[in-house]
């Protein structure tokens, strides 16, 4: 959304890897591979994204960008672990977004009915 309001083309299906490059963000293929490191837990990979991304971004970006993908963890995963489904509006507002990324692959999806195709 925020791609939409500054007038930018984001291609969402970079989350997903179907797309290289930055995808109509700034250092956006920088942005995703940093977010993998931390998910994925190669301390290796983790060590050169960290430095590469904090080199770009600076220091407070970085720090900005690390409470972003830890906080979106967190609540995820206790949404998840919950089961608390989207409610109504956001399942309408949202359902396009998640049918190209094919969220509905994902076992949490079997939290909202109707939620699960993809």
């Amino acid at each position: 959304m925020s791609g939409t309001i500054a007038g930018a083309a984001v291609d969402l299906a970079a989350v997903n890897g179907a797309v290289e490059g930055d995808a109509g963000v700034t250092h956006g293929a920088r942005l995703v591979a940093f977010t993998d490191a931390v998910m994925n837990g190669d301390d290796g990979a983790l060590e050169q994204e960290r430095r590469v991304v904090r080199a770009l971004l600076g220091p407070d970006a970085f720090v900005d960008l690390a409470a972003v993908i830890g906080t979106f963890n967190v609540v995820d995963r206790i949404a998840d672990a919950t089961g608390i489904p989207l409610d109504e509006p956001l399942e309408a507002a949202t359902g396009d977004i998640r049918a190209d990324l094919r969220l509905g692959r994902f076992a949490s999806a079997a939290n909202t009915p109707g939620a699960q195709s993809g």
